[in-house]
């Protein structure tokens, strides 16, 4: 493994930053009864009159006893948004540094390398929507901070080949992002269970797709405590709000009724891609991992407009590198599912 070392890759002036204390990391709120005129907050009640847990807690905690993670090295954000973010403000100089992303993939690694002003190397994904490992590697230089990978991956729905991620976290000495936006829906096991093995890994999750949650904005980085301290040091101090912190506790601690939901998504996945293959104008129906199927047509646009006058509202992805005439459709419930087979039956 090529030398990793972190205090390299932090940001100088994040290394020297004095995070804000805010009252509630100064003082704890517990169950006792105490008279909080700390924070400068309103004291008639109104369930959300004090500032939320800086540092959420119960919500880490239940996220730990569920993936077997220590709470030292969970980070919550308001979306993985807010994740990908910090890491960009933490460890990548702006007009110096730069990142490597992988398209066709997840459009926001762009776009936050242009707010945060870091060149975005961008690596064409092979025919297979396979990292191409020898050209990623051949682009880093010694101001390449990130390598995003999305995995499985949007909008194409594949994992990406362990044999792949491996070679890149051993072989770069930078971070290496895996974004597991969609891993609940994966044959193939989280890279949760190699965070000791490799200390440049930082795996990112959400509370949006199979928690359904997207409504809460609620995004999981998983690091060493290292790097999760220096995220802490830069995060807002109330970047989770109360209401967010109590859907997402009640939500996690509903296992059996995810897993339900995840187990029925899973199996209209596969009786949807069942269906679409009686669609003339598919021409190819691509592997997925992922709660969407990604499908090649004929013509993306035309296909796309024509579902759109049926009241059914898909994804183009044409303008994506690899992704001509392509349609990603989400799975739905089975009612949602064969409205749109109908659909597509119907049309000529």
């Amino acid at each position: 493994m090529q030398q990793f070392n972190l205090n390299n890759l932090v940001r100088e002036n994040v290394a020297k930053l004095n995070p804000y204390s805010s009252a509630r990391d100064e003082f704890k709120a517990t169950g006792s009864e105490m008279v909080f005129l700390d924070a400068n907050e309103n004291p008639f009640q109104t369930d959300v009159n004090r500032y939320p847990d800086p540092q959420q807690r119960d919500l880490k905690a239940a996220i730990g006893n569920l993936k077997g993670i220590n709470t030292s090295k969970i980070l919550l954000g308001n979306g993985s948004d807010e994740v990908l973010d910090l890491l960009y403000r933490a460890f990548c100089e702006p007009k110096m540094d730069n990142v490597i992303s992988l398209p066709p993939t997840y459009g926001m690694y762009s776009v936050l390398a242009n707010i945060n002003n870091i060149e975005n190397r961008e690596v064409l994904l092979n025919d297979s929507f396979q990292p191409n490992v020898d050209e990623i590697l051949n682009s880093v230089d010694k101001n390449t901070k990130i390598i995003f990978l999305c995995s499985p991956n949007n909008p194409t729905g594949n994992s990406f080949s362990k044999d792949k991620v491996e070679r890149i976290l051993t072989d770069f000495s930078g971070l290496v992002v895996i974004d597991e936006a969609y891993i609940d829906f994966a044959v193939q096991e989280s890279w949760l269970l190699s965070l000791e093995n490799y200390p440049n890994l930082i795996i990112t999750q959400t509370l949006s797709k199979a928690y359904g949650l997207a409504g809460i904005r609620l995004g999981i980085c998983y690091a060493s405590s290292e790097i999760i301290t220096i995220l802490n040091r830069i995060k807002p101090p109330y970047n989770v709000n109360e209401l967010t912190q109590k859907r997402a506790l009640e939500r996690v601690l509903s296992k059996e009724e995810v897993k339900l939901e995840i187990s029925s998504l899973i199996d209209q996945r596969a009786v949807l891609i069942k269906e679409l293959l009686q669609v003339k104008f598919i021409n190819e129906i691509y592997p997925t991992d992922a709660n969407f199927v990604l499908v090649k047509v004929d013509n993306a646009t035309q296909r796309y407009n024509e579902l759109i006058n049926k009241g059914i509202v898909i994804r183009n992805r044409t303008t994506q590198p690899l992704c001509n005439n392509t349609l990603r459709f989400t799975i739905g419930k089975s009612e949602e599912n064969k409205k749109l087979i109908d659909a597509l039956k119907e049309l000529d």
